[in-house]
């Protein structure tokens, strides 16, 4: 490449230095000079320009970064069109960016006519955000610089993205007495924004008094509703691992990975575990929507990373977070915000919860626990914890007790009082109030405890709104419950008799039903004698 002060004269064909503004527009930098632009320079009185002149083995500036672009763009990560000699790189989804800073390094020390510039290690990225640039400093280089570049490169990777992975998450939120009502509302706000933000969902929110029994059963619903990241936010921030809270979490069979993080703000977080499921219990900086030390172990968790002693540990250099405060926060904030997030469609739940238990001996069958939690809060915590966008119950006999079994939830109830002439009129009852908002209802039976929001998910996943069908979970050949109804068969669902629900419609709408396979009993697994209840302890 020769570049130079050239007479104007001899400047077709250059690419311009700079940008040069004339009476009748702007000739940019990189231009290449044509024809035309030589006669504009000559009518704008422009006697010399500086530019370049490129030699066979040499490459423009655009068609130099897009190369060096296309041999690190990896995993996850694609190169969009270059522009200026400068070739951005692409997160391909939502998830953290990992970076192999040696390469980059080796890459960047090759020649200074090349640069690259990349995020942060471990960002978190948006589908679409620029993850990295390309930028070539000349108007050109020469083809074997490009040649050193993929020698550097090799068959390594300079990136890969690690999508985060949908989880459904659980938030319990303790009190005590006095407390603002702020506090509530902060906490249920600022967590769904994080979870949701990062593609996953927060599905149920938990009220509890500030004590060690129940924060355990809270913990053991939202393990039995399905949910596979539990956060705790405590009317008190643990000073001890024998505290309230840690206590409650090693109870409910948790172990304690690691008790604060030497991150600020974030240093009273703990993170824990029952089985495979994190439980993290909140630092009080949590309910700001302000970067903390939360999001970063949220981040690598939902990214599939190690997360644990070590990894926090290491988070020490760098962990002294400065942010800007941020145009929202929720601080005035009295009541949460009641929207739960949609797959895409919008999908009721009605929890049917008016049997009178005929077969129980006398017993309210929907009232006695499984693994310690009251059989119709099993079932309509797994509907809260669910992608549904509302949740209704009915219940008939016993209601006064049953809806105090339910207390705290976000539930309405709905009171059947023909409930003893059999299901079908419990299911008129739960219609007739469904949201006119809701594409279709999911039918969830109160008495089918092993049934969870990864089950209701899976039918809300398969679900396709442009052509709307029922959907049924299925085993061995063999129909289960629950089942997934569009809205254009509600008004002949409300027609139905007796104590068989819907059951007809499957047969008349047989070629409009999509089958789910599922890999367990749970579809069939109903309780209504006092035996079935103690098999099923003993499982």
């Amino acid at each position: 490449m020769i570049f130079a002060e050239f007479p104007v004269a001899e400047s077709e064909g250059l690419l311009l230095a700079h940008s040069l503004r004339l009476p009748d527009g702007v000739l940019k930098k990189g231009r290449r000079v044509t024809r035309a632009d030589f006669q504009a320079l000559c009518d704008a009185g422009i006697e010399r320009v500086y530019g370049a002149r490129l030699a066979p083995g040499d490459l423009d500036e655009d068609a130099a970064a897009a190369a060096v672009a296309a041999l690190i763009a990896g995993q996850g990560v694609e190169a969009r069109r270059a522009h200026t000699g400068r070739c951005n790189l692409h997160a391909t989804a939502r998830g953290l960016i990992e970076i192999d800073a040696d390469l980059i390094d080796r890459l960047n020390a090759v020649d200074e006519e090349v640069t690259v510039a990349t995020l942060p290690q471990q960002a978190a990225v948006r589908a679409g955000a620029v993850v990295a640039t390309v930028k070539i400093i000349p108007l050109a280089v020469d083809r074997k610089l490009i040649d050193a570049c993929r020698e550097t490169v090799g068959q390594g990777s300079a990136f890969r993205l690690r999508p985060f992975c949908a989880k459904r998450a659980a938030l319990i939120v303790t009190e005590q007495a006095g407390d603002p009502a702020k506090n509530y509302a902060t906490a249920v706000n600022s967590s769904r924004r994080r979870i949701e933000d990062l593609g996953s969902h927060l599905g149920l929110v938990q009220r509890c008094a500030h004590g060690r029994q129940p924060v355990e059963q809270a913990l053991r619903e939202a393990l039995g509703a399905g949910c596979d990241l539990l956060m705790v936010s405590g009317a008190t921030v643990p000073k001890d691992r024998g505290d309230t809270i840690p206590a409650a979490i090693v109870a409910a069979g948790g172990v304690i990975e690691r008790f604060g993080m030497p991150v600020e703000p974030g240093n009273m977080l703990l993170l824990a575990r029952i089985g495979e499921v994190p439980v993290i219990i909140l630092p009080g900086c949590a309910r700001s929507r302000r970067l903390n030390g939360l999001d970063w172990v949220l981040q690598r968790l939902l990214a599939g990373l190690p997360m644990g002693d070590p990894q926090i540990r290491a988070m020490g250099v760098g962990g002294l977070i400065r942010s800007a405060p941020e145009a929202e926060e929720d601080e005035d904030a009295t009541e949460p915000d009641a929207r739960r997030s949609a797959s895409g469609c919008r999908i009721a739940a009605l929890v049917l919860a008016a049997g009178s238990s005929s077969r129980m001996g006398g017993a309210n069958k929907l009232l006695c626990p499984v693994d310690g939690i009251p059989m119709v809060r099993r079932a309509v915590n797994a509907a809260l914890a669910s992608r549904c966008v509302s949740v209704q119950v009915v219940t008939g006999h016993q209601a006064e007790a049953v809806e105090a079994t339910l207390a705290g939830l976000d539930v309405a109830c709905l009171h059947n009082p023909d409930h003893a002439t059999g299901m079908a009129s419990s299911l008129r009852t739960g219609l007739a109030a469904l949201p006119d908002e809701a594409d279709a209802v999911v039918v969830v039976l109160a008495d089918m405890p092993r049934v969870d929001a990864h089950l209701i998910d899976r039918l809300i996943a398969a679900w396709d709104p442009r052509a709307p069908r029922i959907v049924a979970p299925v085993r061995g050949g063999r129909r289960g419950n629950p089942i997934l109804w569009p809205r254009a068969l509600v008004a002949e669902m409300a027609g139905v008799e007796g104590d068989v629900g819907a059951r007809s419609l499957l047969q008349t709408h047989a070629d409009r039903v999509t089958r789910v396979e599922w890999d367990d009993d749970a579809i069939f697994t109903d309780v209504d004698t006092p035996e079935a209840l103690r098999a099923m302890e003993s499982r």
